[in-house]
């Protein structure tokens, strides 16, 4: 069990606190929100209390402002919290599909992945694989930094969105960095480097 504070009758959370509780949040509000006993509305969204008290079930002492804290000391703005609700903004692989509004994406965006996925990808594009959309980003460190994520070398992918865009297909802002998309055909996709 892991003790998340704000108030001076409690420790402070420390980096490593926020990590983990992101960690334990992600699972909650992307993948499994059944085991955590939370229905998410259409658009993603659960209340605080709710999600909250599936927190405190599971013996995780959990507070609102623990949760603000917690957004507030992330860079990667994985979560929104909202008139008293929380959701993940994307990666989310739960069954039910997350209501979202169609964006114009920049003419390029980049994905990083394992080398070894680069067959596939030539042959058949870039799949959503086990999360609801294929995930981009504007950003080559970021890019290669999500690569990175699983053994290497990787290679960086320029994705021609705004040509994919045009043959129709859908894409979604995730935040700041994170576009999501339906399938990329392989034609909109070149190798931009590797490592």
């Amino acid at each position: 069990m892991f003790t998340c504070a704000i108030s001076s009758q409690r420790e402070v959370m420390g980096n490593q606190d926020y990590i983990r509780l992101s960690k334990t949040i992600s699972h909650a509000l992307r993948h499994k929100p059944e085991q955590y006993g939370l229905t998410l509305d259409g658009d993603g969204w659960v209340s605080v209390i709710e999600l909250l008290a599936a927190l405190g079930r599971r013996r995780l002492d959990v507070t609102q402002n623990d949760l603000v804290a917690m957004l507030a000391a992330s860079d990667k703005q994985r979560f929104e919290i909202e008139n008293g609700r929380i959701r993940a903004l994307y990666g989310h692989s739960a069954t039910n599909s997350i209501a979202r509004a169609p964006a114009m994406p920049p003419q390029v965006l980049y994905h990083g992945t394992p080398r070894v996925t680069l067959d596939a990808i030539t042959r058949h594009g870039l799949l959503p694989m086990q999360r609801q959309h294929v995930h981009l980003t504007a950003d080559v460190r970021t890019a290669m930094t999500i690569a990175r994520r699983r053994p290497g070398p990787h290679v960086l992918l320029l994705v021609d969105a705004a040509g994919a865009a045009a043959a129709g297909v859908p894409f979604y802002r995730g935040n700041a960095d994170i576009w999501l998309s339906g399938p990329i055909p392989p034609q909109f996709i070149r190798v931009e480097g590797q490592t």
